[in-house]
C-alpha cells in the first residue's frame, strides 16, 4: 500500500483548476494590491478637494452662529463630510467595487442593484460613523492632551456594538437570512454545533449570490446575536457534506475561540497608536493640505486631514492587520480539522475560493497583502493533517 504524500495531494487539488484559471486569479489578486495604493491616492485627492472647497468650515461657522452645541456641530459636520466624500469617490467605487468584479466574473449583480445598495450603505455608514466621530471630538475637547489614549476604549466599544447589532439590524437590509432548510446539511451542522457547545439554532443560509459569485461563509455577531451564515453560492456550486463540515467547522472555530473579540481588542490598541500619531501629525499635514480654514485638531472641519493621516497609517499598517487576521484564519482551519476531521472537504472548498484569492503567492506577498493564508498553504496543512490523522475505514 503506497504511503499518502501530502505534497502530491496538494498539487492534485491545485491542478483541479486549469492554468488559465490560476493566471486569471493571479491577475485579479495582484491587481487588487495596486488598488490599495490607487484607492488611497483617490481618497487623499478627495480630502484635499474638500478642504480647499471649504464647505465643512462654512457649515461649522453657520452652525456656530446659530449657537449650536459642539456635539451637534461635530455630528452634522461629520455626517456631511462622510456623504460628500462618498459622492466624490463614487466613480472610483464603481470601478473598484462593481465594474472590476463584473469583469472578472465575481458578481452577477446589475449596476442599478449595486448602486442602490451602495446608497443605503453610505447612509447607514454616515449615521454610525458620524456618531463615532461625535464621540471622538468630544474626547478631543475634554482631554486635549490624552484623548488619543482614551480613543482605544471608544474604538473597542464601537466595534463591539457594531458586531452585536450588525446581524440583527444591518445585514438583513442587504440579504435575506433563513434558517438552514431541513435535510442532511442542516442535520449535520446542528449535530456539529451541539457536539462542540455552539448554539445550534443560529445556522443560516443567505442569498449572497445576489452580490457575489464567491464561494463563502461567515460568522458574525457577538453573544446572543452570533450566527454562522452560509452563502447560497456554496450550494449552487455543489457543496457536498464533507465541504459543508469543513467550511462550517472553520466558522465555528471563529466562534468557539472568540476571534472577533480578541481582534477587536488588538484593533483598539492599534487605534491608540494611530490616534497618537494623528495628534502629533495633524498640524503639519493640515498646513501641507492648505487647510487654512481649519482651526486645529478639535475642529471637525479638519476631518479630511484626519482621514489622510489615517489613510497613510492604514496603508503602512496593513501587513500588521492582515497578519492578525491570518492568525485567526489559520486557527479556525485547525479547529475545523481537529474537531471534524474533514481535510478533503475543507480542501475542496478552498479550491473554489482561488478565483478571488490566488493560491500560491510569494511569502512576502502573502505577508503584505493577504488577510487569509494562501490557499496552497492551507490545503498543504490540511493534507499534512490527513497524513497524521487517517480516518478509520
Amino acid at each position: 500500500m503506497a504511503l499518502f504524500d501530502p505534497a502530491a495531494a496538494t498539487a492534485a487539488y491545485l491542478a483541479q483548476l486549469p492554468p488559465e484559471a490560476h493566471a486569471k486569479a493571479t491577475a485579479y489578486t495582484q491587481g487588487g494590491h495596486w488598488l490599495l495604493l490607487w484607492g488611497f491616492v483617490v481618497s487623499a485627492l478627495v480630502s484635499v478637494l474638500i478642504v480647499r472647497w471649504g464647505v465643512l468650515a462654512a457649515l461649522r461657522r453657520r452652525l456656530e452662529r446659530r449657537k449650536s452645541r459642539p456635539v451637534l456641530v461635530s455630528l452634522v459636520v461629520g455626517v456631511v463630510y462622510l456623504l460628500v466624500d462618498s459622492v466624490l469617490s463614487l466613480p472610483w467605487s464603481i470601478y473598484a467595487d462593481w465594474w472590476r468584479q463584473k469583469q472578472y466574473g465575481l458578481t452577477s449583480q446589475a449596476f442599478a442593484g449595486w448602486l442602490g445598495e451602495q446608497a443605503i450603505s453610505t447612509a447607514i455608514g454616515a449615521v454610525l460613523f458620524g456618531l463615532f466621530l461625535t464621540a471622538l471630538y468630544a474626547l478631543i475637547r475634554k482631554a486635549p492632551r490624552s484623548w488619543w489614549l482614551w480613543s482605544g476604549g471608544l474604538t473597542a466599544v464601537f466595534i463591539t456594538v457594531m458586531m452585536v447589532l450588525a446581524p440583527i439590524y444591518i445585514e438583513p437590509i442587504f440579504n435575506r437570512y433563513t434558517p438552514a432548510p431541513a435535510g442532511p446539511v442542516r442535520d449535520q451542522v446542528v449535530a456539529m454545533a451541539r457536539a462542540n457547545g455552539i448554539p445550534a439554532d443560529k445556522i443560516f443560509v443567505y442569498d449572497g449570490s445576489k452580490q457575489s459569485n464567491a464561494y463563502t461563509a461567515n460568522v458574525s455577531g457577538l453573544f446572543g446575536s452570533a450566527r454562522v451564515a452560509m452563502s447560497d453560492t456554496m450550494f449552487k456550486q455543489g457543496a457536498d457534506l464533507a465541504e459543508v463540515r469543513g467550511v462550517v467547522g472553520h466558522e465555528m472555530g471563529h466562534y468557539a475561540h472568540h476571534h472577533a473579540l480578541w481582534i477587536a481588542g488588538v484593533m483598539s490598541l492599534l487605534a491608540i497608536v494611530a490616534f497618537f500619531l494623528v495628534d502629533r501629525l495633524f498640524a503639519p499635514v493640515a498646513a501641507l493640505m492648505g487647510a487654512e480654514t481649519v482651526r486645529g485638531l478639535a475642529d471637525p472641519a479638519g476631518l479630511p486631514v484626519l482621514a489622510v493621516i489615517l489613510g497613510v497609517l492604514g496603508l503602512l499598517g496593513q501587513p500588521v492587520t492582515n497578519s492578525l487576521i491570518r492568525i485567526a484564519e489559520s486557527d479556525a482551519d485547525h479547529y475545523s480539522l481537529a474537531h471534524f476531521n474533514e481535510p478533503d472537504g475543507l480542501s475542496k472548498a478552498l479550491v473554489k475560493t482561488i478565483e478571488y484569492r490566488a493560491a500560491t503567492p510569494g511569502k512576502l506577498e502573502e505577508i503584505l497583502f493577504y488577510d487569509h493564508p494562501a490557499v496552497g498553504n492551507r490545503i498543504r496543512r490540511a493534507m499534512d493533517w490527513k497524513a497524521a490523522h487517517p480516518k478509520a475505514d
